[in-house]
């Protein structure tokens, strides 16, 4: 069985350090182009820009965008416009208003837009979700502090306006708990830390209640030191659940019942085959909703704050 060709559209480092090897060891795609102003890839064409490459894509019917979510929008459309099915590294778009859109010129052309959210392939998300089906839910805690000086070295556009600032790493905890949850979620409140260099946050404090009532507390920290942190606690009538190592181990009132090795990149694009192959989109905006509310109720905190 032949294997689909697929170009690289952002040659950075979570395209490097993920998706090149994900596509490599992929049963069923191929890198067929890279595409990105300073960076090529080894055996394959090269194109410094969509605009150059689109015209000579020929029958290479996917693209996967791996650059920052600002700008992507226009690059998307162009793609989709061409009949090209599109994967989109999260969060998938600046805005909520772009990613709709992007669904609907992807419906209307009969193409497949995957916006994929890589923390829900971790290996105890799933068993994680199974077990909480069914539970009375008491209360909820997300801790996820990391640095991001090592995990994000040089990309300044994480500081800029829609750059998402914590909310970077914080978007994949919430995109597994808008997975593993029985009910929705919603942002009660906000708070923000945002250095007077910076345009995004570098911290935030979130409240959020599930539709059943329960609390959840939400702590994000981007200058972590020591051990790095993402740890999901989920408090219910029958035991403690907790997803710790950013959804790859799961336990239960203290004791690990599923550990696996990480494997998320590869089943994203098992997924995005998988879609090809029905006619199917796949796109949740459940989580970047979430994000608004942050930004936008932690704006208002710190609006109120400075007239105060």
């Amino acid at each position: 069985m032949s294997k689909t060709p697929i170009a690289v559209v952002g040659i950075g480092k979570i395209a490097r350090d993920q998706h090149l090897p994900s596509i490599s060891r992929s049963p069923s795609f191929e890198m067929a182009a890279a595409v990105s102003r300073n960076a090529s890839v080894d055996g394959v064409p090269y194109y410094a820009s969509l605009e150059a490459y689109l015209p000579e894509s020929g029958d290479i019917p996917a693209i996967a965008f791996c650059t920052p979510p600002s700008g992507r929008y226009d690059m998307a459309s162009a793609a989709i416009a061409a009949g090209k099915h599109v994967l989109i590294e999260k969060p998938p778009g600046a805005t909520l208003g772009e990613v709709e859109a992007l669904a609907a010129q992807a419906a209307a052309k009969g193409v497949v837009l995957f916006a994929t959210w890589h923390s829900r392939f971790a290996a105890a998300v799933a068993p994680a979700k199974a077990w909480l089906k069914g539970k009375t839910i008491k209360r909820a805690e997300i801790i996820w502090k990391e640095d991001v000086r090592r995990w994000h070295p040089g990309q300044a556009w994480i500081w800029e306006p829609g750059g998402f600032g914590v909310f970077d790493p914080g978007i994949n905890a919430l995109s597994i708990l808008t997975e593993i949850m029985p009910d929705e979620v919603y942002v009660t409140d906000a708070s923000l830390d945002v250095p007077e260099n910076c345009q995004t946050p570098i911290a935030a404090s979130v409240k959020m209640r599930g539709e059943a009532g329960y609390p959840i507390a939400m702590e994000l920290d981007w200058l972590q030191t020591g051990p790095q942190t993402w740890d999901i606690t989920v408090e219910t009538d029958s035991g403690t659940l907790k997803l710790s190592m950013g959804g790859s181990v799961m336990s239960i009132d203290g004791k690990p019942v599923s550990e696996a090795p990480d494997t998320e990149y590869d089943e994203i694009y098992r997924r995005f085959a998988e879609l090809i192959a029905r006619g199917e989109s796949d796109v949740d905006v459940r989580p970047q909703r979430l994000v608004g509310d942050c930004f936008f109720l932690g704006k208002r905190n710190l609006v109120e704050a400075f007239h105060d």
